[in-house]
């Protein structure tokens, strides 16, 4: 299977007052034709703005990607004017934003906003491009379509307003599909709903999806491969069963260790001790040597790299180092 999405070495930092902010140090992934991908982590670990850095969408002079490469079906998109991302970015690429009720205008009419990328990249008639946004209104599961195309963001609940989301992501039938955090804020039953059109819209159309989530039930549920960050760098990767399986890093296995369990009684939920650290103090070791149970010299000195532990599993920790016994 061949690599539809290559990012390589991405140093996406932000300018502030304080200092600069390595949101993203450093990382590389692959998103293979057909697959789903899970990046998981803690709010502040850099999985929005590596999408957003995918998308095109960090803004300078505040921010800016400051080194390596995303190539989308061999071409680095880094390298590309604004009109020519233009032509990719919700045509061949398509993103499901974090927040719809933010991410749509709230002076549009929901049939308007479905109708732009149909007239702005299928080249469709107005009339034509109506047509077809009502049509994607019923494929994601949203009855009244033609009264919906006429309402506006603000009379429809959250979860018709993520689906609506939806249906404009995939109006153009994108070889990528980046869903940021698809099933945030709402219940249980409408989560079902999203993850069930999201699979079903990737087998029928073979759409590669990045899919950015903390909900480790939706990485279990929906991921072939699972990348792990944290404080802007990749921690481990590997493929969803191994890696829930037998996780490597420390971090991973706190992770997994503060989901509850079904039928299994728990006088405390276990979560993981401090915080993520302040990304503009951060120094050259292992980012989560402060929080971690494991935690040697070399930790608090030296950054490990990613390195294969076993099978398809990468790993950035110092258990798995020769360079860290002969320190001990």
């Amino acid at each position: 299977m061949n690599n539809l999405l290559e990012i390589e070495h991405l140093q996406t930092h932000f300018k502030t007052e304080e200092g600069t902010v390595r949101a993203v140090d450093d990382i590389s992934l692959n998103v293979r034709k057909g697959e789903i991908v899970c990046i998981v982590g803690e709010s502040g670990s850099g999985k929005s703005i590596t999408a957003m850095s995918v998308m095109g969408l960090i803004e300078g002079p505040a921010g800016r990607v400051a080194g390596g490469s995303i190539r989308f079906d061999g071409e680095d998109l880094l390298k590309l004017s604004r009109n020519e991302l233009r032509t990719i970015r919700g045509n061949e690429i398509a993103m499901i934003f974090q927040e719809p009720m933010t991410s749509l205008n709230p002076v549009l009419k929901i049939g308007e906003q479905i109708m732009e990328p149909l007239m702005e990249h299928q080249k469709l008639s107005k009339k034509a491009a109506r047509k077809r946004a009502i049509e994607l209104i019923g494929e994601v599961g949203i009855p009244r379509a033609e009264q919906i195309a006429d309402s506006y963001p603000h009379e429809l609940s959250g979860g018709m307003l993520q689906r609506i989301m939806i249906a404009i992501a995939i109006s153009c039938g994108p070889k990528l599909l980046i869903a940021d955090e698809p099933t945030t804020a709402l219940d249980v039953t409408i989560q079902a709903q999203i993850l069930d059109m999201l699979r079903k819209f990737k087998e029928e159309s073979d759409t590669s999806i990045l899919l950015i989530t903390h909900d480790l039930g939706v990485v279990a549920e929906m991921a072939d491969y699972v990348v792990v960050m944290y404080a802007g760098k990749v921690v481990e990767e590997g493929e969803v069963v191994e890696l829930f399986e037998n996780p490597k890093h420390p971090y991973t296995q706190g992770l997994l260790k503060s989901k509850p369990i079904i039928n299994q009684r728990q006088d405390e939920l276990y979560s993981i001790p401090g915080q993520v650290p302040n990304p503009l103090e951060l120094v050259p070791s292992c980012y989560f040597h402060d929080r971690c149970a494991h935690c040697m010299d070399i930790c608090r000195t030296k950054q490990p790299a990613l390195k294969q532990v076993g099978g398809q599993q990468k790993a950035a920790c110092w258990l798995y180092e020769e360079e860290a016994i002969a320190h001990v």
